[in-house]
């Protein structure tokens, strides 16, 4: 099949490439106007989502063709294609699973060998997670933000690979979420992973520690060390200290990492808080 042309409003050709040095998983945002890709293939599961356009690809002895909000499953090998499927372009964001993390995330869980039951899913939960998990690759959050967004990918593919969840025991779960509860109060500066975490707090492994702390305080780890990084950062302000320091000393990757949860969750920049509470305009400066 050949592409059509490209469209004369169609933007230009772009890719955005991340790689986590942790886990290895790679993630791409792309576009494309018109032809993508030849033919090739991966050693990675790749779990990906159309964000514009009509996405034409050729996988398992067909063409495929998705759009917006589709999910695009392909397996290790499976040798696929792409290309704009309309005048308009596509856009799509796209995660490359490594085999030794998949297998470590599934290891116990009961089934044979994992496999895609097919390769398009209208599966819209998933499809927000490979977007949310590109996001937190791309941006300067800290470990256990990223390792909580591949873990939300993860917990929803396990149905497309015919992988349901271990079952749950709530046996030493609520130590478990205290002991990481007060490695994060005690800790909440450093740059901690999710494994580590679990191992801190003597959970089987970061997935029986999500559960636990959830259970217990109704919220992940990583939504938890948010809020406690704010409600210090709040104090700190409130008592005039500059928002570049108050990044650095509650475990914000800079401070405009600070400023962006800070008008997430309060609406006003952290410069404009310290401001009404000191009554010390900001001098231009220190504006996160």
């Amino acid at each position: 099949m050949t592409a059509p042309p490209a469209g004369i409003n169609a933007p230009p050709d772009r890719i955005r490439f991340t790689r986590d040095g942790a886990s290895g998983v790679e993630a791409i945002r792309a576009r494309f106007a018109g032809h993508a890709y030849d033919l090739h293939r991966h050693d990675d599961w790749l779990v990906g989502v159309t964000d514009r356009g009509v996405q034409d690809f050729f996988c398992r002895g067909a063409r495929q063709r998705s759009t917006p909000g589709r999910v695009i499953l392909i397996e290790p090998g499976e040798m696929h294609d792409g290309q704009a499927g309309n005048a308009g372009g596509f856009a799509y964001s796209m995660l490359y699973l490594p085999p030794a993390w998949l297998r470590a995330g599934l290891a116990g869980a009961p089934g044979g060998d994992p496999a895609f039951r097919a390769t398009l899913s209208d599966d819209a939960a998933l499809g927000g997670a490979v977007r949310a998990a590109c996001s937190a690759l791309a941006e300067p959050a800290g470990r256990l933000a990223r390792d909580a967004a591949l873990d939300a990918v993860l917990r929803l593919l396990r149905r497309h690979l015919g992988r349901p969840e271990r079952r749950a025991t709530a046996q030493n779960d609520a130590p478990v979420a205290r002991r990481a509860r007060e490695r994060l109060h005690d800790e909440m500066d450093r740059d901690i992973g999710a494994d580590a975490l679990a191992r801190a707090a003597g959970a089987a492994d970061r997935f029986q520690l999500a559960r636990a702390f959830r259970a217990a305080y109704g919220a992940s780890p990583h939504a938890y060390l948010v809020q406690i990084r704010l409600l210090r950062a709040r104090a700190m302000l409130a008592g005039g200290e500059r928002p570049a320091a108050v990044a650095a000393a509650c475990g914000f990757a800079d401070q405009s990492h600070l400023g962006r949860w800070f008008r997430r969750s309060y609406g006003l920049t952290p410069a404009a808080y310290r401001a009404c509470c000191t009554g010390v305009p900001d001098n231009g400066a220190d504006i996160g």
